[in-house]
């Protein structure tokens, strides 16, 4: 067990001279970007989102405005709640799935100059890449919004902004309460992202429960530490479901792990939430997770009301509605 606890109960807010409001390209590429008011204010909206209904005038906000969406890994969720939150704004989608084989980067052609002749068609561009870094790149090279829809294992800020609204829905608060982290830590770009977000709220306890092979890299540990945050690596499931608010499961990514097949076999199917672990979790508890799921949750937990992860799934639409009002209103 390897453990840091905060000396003092102090906030762990990462200062900036400015808040993401106040840049004039509201680019989306990391979680640290982001304060406290900025993202009160995209919760706020998305709360917004959440009543807004076809052939209303909230349903027209970006009529006229298009957006890219520029994938070069698979993705269903990430996707197409991007390109819905995109038509139930009333706004175009250009659309390219597996951009990697099916674009010019197929013939060679770099990101950045991809990112400079999509720009010329789309007001924004969603951009998922499997190298980490890469939407630092598109942003470093475009002229309109870029929003990171994950970049390889580094990041996923979109999915850590619909993470914490949905914790701040389910169990009411963002402060003072608990969360288990579990499975893929080493190449989860969400639990990363989510790391990054949760940071700044007060007396936020993490716990980190994943097989040797993946767990939390040291950067977001050394991270957490100067930030004062309390987290603690634990080796059994059930004894952190028993202590949590929320439990956050992740699939061990086997498509990271093509050129060492014997550490996936390692890291697969630990750790499974199940209904002996459900009868241990608090009755305000939730379980969340980012999907897809392979095994790592029982079916049979669906039926449990405190399994959110489809209600996560569902919000995911209203946070990247929020996304793109926000971006566009600077354009």
């Amino acid at each position: 067990m390897q453990q840091c606890r905060s000396a003092a109960n102090q906030s762990s807010v990462i200062e900036n001279s400015s808040t993401w409001l106040d840049e004039p390209l509201r680019h989306v590429i990391e979680s640290q970007q982001f304060d406290k008011k900025a993202l009160a204010e995209i919760f706020n909206v998305s709360r917004e989102m959440e009543d807004v209904r076809p052939g209303t005038d909230a349903s027209m906000q970006l009529q006229g405005r298009i957006m890219s969406t520029l994938f070069y890994e698979p993705s269903t969720r990430t996707r197409l709640s991007f390109e819905s939150a995109m038509a139930r704004l009333g706004g175009t989608v250009l659309s390219t799935e597996s951009a990697g084989e099916y674009s010019s980067a197929a013939k060679g052609e770099t990101l950045e100059d991809t990112i400079r002749t999509v720009e010329g068609y789309a007001d924004t561009i969603v951009l998922r890449h499997f190298q980490a870094g890469s939407a630092r790149r598109a942003a470093n090279a475009a002229s309109v919004p870029i929003i990171n829809a994950g970049d390889g294992p580094g990041q996923h800020p979109t999915q850590a902004l619909l993470d914490v609204y949905t914790i701040q829905r389910e169990i009411g608060r963002l402060d003072n309460f608990s969360i288990g982290m579990v499975g893929d830590l080493a190449n989860g770009r969400t639990v990363r992202s989510l790391a990054y977000v949760l940071s700044m709220y007060e007396n936020v306890k993490m716990y980190f429960v994943a097989p040797d092979v993946v767990k939390m890299k040291d950067d977001i540990k050394d991270f957490l530490t100067e930030q004062g945050v309390s987290w603690e690596e634990v080796d059994d499931l059930k004894a952190v479901s028993a202590d949590v608010d929320v439990l956050y499961q992740t699939r061990i990514q086997k498509e990271r792990f093509q050129d060492r097949p014997e550490d996936y076999d390692k890291a697969k199917g630990k750790y499974i939430i199940d209904d002996d672990v459900m009868k241990l979790l608090p009755k305000h508890g939730v379980v969340m997770h980012p999907l897809p799921r392979v095994d790592e949750i029982d079916p049979a937990v669906d039926e449990d009301p405190r399994a959110a992860y489809f209600r996560q799934a569902r919000n995911g639409l209203y946070v990247r509605m929020a996304l793109l009002k926000l971006a566009l209103a600077q354009t």
